[in-house]
């Protein structure tokens, strides 16, 4: 169909275009007419009722198009009036096809996922995963005794300290608002990406998923696990009077210990002990070689973790190893504490009655050391890129250590 048709058969008809232009005569464009000027009122109403039905029957698309008005329909106001209204009752039809375009919705999947993934702090995540598995390997005495039932106790100890850690997460983030704006604007709470609402729902959601989850597994050491490192960290973020345990260097410490030396490996070797393979509790050397090494270890990321964020604490008056110390005098004193993990890991790989697991245990930490050292002469303490850069470093530093911890027998 032709959407530039004549509305009407009249002789000598007038274009109005959307744009709101002037009717004009064919045969002139200086002068500018009216049909009320000369055409009877029963006619005027007569062609504005003709011009409603065709204007109707002629709905269209697009505004770029232009139509044909009789000549002694109506006034220029009020075809133009109604011209507008029929283009904008057409508008929501194109919103909702724009809406509802595949693309559109899985771009706006992408930024929601893309989002979450940086409210869950993911490279703890990775590291509550291997210390699972780590804790787990030592409770192994043959190689029947890895099995799915095994594989099954591992889910059962790591899915809902995952779950725990997306909670303490968002609790972290919605106390640390203000902070993180400055410290950490990339994070979802901080940039807007999520509201102060979407925060408390998620952070509700997976506190209930992670208990409800343990309670099913009716594992006690597991339930001590989640009793423990959900109260310390909650009283570590929320600011409330005698709580906010984050303000206190010597408390914030302890909270890294007690969930990474202690809580973390000596529950899930417990649960892997007891509960999955049947056996009596014990405390073999090779968990406390594994508690050692995660106490010094978790000493240095106590101190380093706010290395990068010296510059938000004091501003809001959080009174951090960093900046109580200095960033220099707390960097080498992390990196000392580092040192001495590998150390203990050395040790425990020296201890090991299998000769080859002797070699590679004890050159594995010995190399990670050597690269540690290396990478920390390069830090540009006064650049928080490359401190942050330092403090995702060591993290694999650490990924590395659970694999040669497992193998301690």
């Amino acid at each position: 169909m032709d959407w530039g048709l004549a509305i009407s058969s009249h002789p000598k008809p007038y274009s109005v275009t959307t744009g709101g232009n002037l009717w004009r005569s064919k045969h002139t464009t200086k002068n500018i007419y009216f049909a009320s000027s000369w055409i009877s009122k029963a006619s005027r109403h007569k062609r504005e009722t003709q011009i409603e039905h065709n204007v109707l029957r002629f709905q269209q698309p697009s505004l770029d198009h232009h139509y044909k008005c009789i000549r002694g329909g109506s006034t220029y106001q009020e075809c133009n009036r109604k011209f507008v209204v029929k283009a904008i009752s057409k508008q929501p039809l194109g919103f909702e096809a724009h809406a509802s375009n595949p693309k559109n919705i899985l771009d706006s999947v992408k930024n929601v996922l893309s989002a979450f993934y940086w409210f869950s702090y993911p490279y703890t995540m990775i590291g509550i995963t291997l210390c699972a598995f780590s804790s787990s390997l030592l409770a192994v005495e043959k190689l029947s005794d890895i099995s799915l039932s095994f594989l099954i106790g591992v889910l059962q100890g790591v899915l809902p300290q995952l779950f725990i850690e997306i909670y303490l997460c968002g609790v972290n983030q919605l106390y640390d608002l203000e902070i993180d704006k400055i410290n950490k604007p990339h994070l979802p709470m901080a940039s807007g990406q999520f509201s102060f609402k979407t925060g408390v729902i998620i952070s509700a959601a997976f506190l209930a998923l992670s208990f409800g989850f343990t309670w099913i597994t009716g594992s006690w050491p597991l339930i001590c696990n989640l009793v423990v490192i959900a109260s310390s960290w909650t009283a570590y973020s929320i600011d409330v009077p005698l709580l906010r345990w984050k303000r206190y260097p010597f408390v914030a410490a302890m909270c890294m210990i007690s969930t990474w030396a202690l809580a973390l490996p000596i529950s899930y070797f417990h649960h892997m002990q007891t509960v999955v393979l049947k056996r009596p509790i014990g405390f073999p050397r090779s968990l406390g070689f594994l508690v050692a090494f995660m106490t010094f270890y978790s000493l240095g990321l106590a101190l380093s973790k706010d290395i990068p964020d010296v510059e938000g604490d004091k501003e809001h008056g959080i009174d951090s190893f960093a900046v109580r110390l200095g960033q220099k005098r707390a960097f080498w004193i992390c990196v000392s504490f580092f040192e001495m993990a590998f150390g203990v890991g050395i040790l425990a790989g020296a201890s090991c009655s299998h000769f080859w697991t002797k070699i590679f245990t004890g050159m594995g930490n010995a190399v990670l050391a050597s690269i540690l050292w290396y990478q920390a002469k390069s830090v540009d303490l006064s650049d928080k890129a490359s401190t942050g850069s330092f403090y995702m470093f060591i993290w694999k530093l650490l990924y590395a250590g659970f694999f040669l911890m497992a193998l301690i027998r």
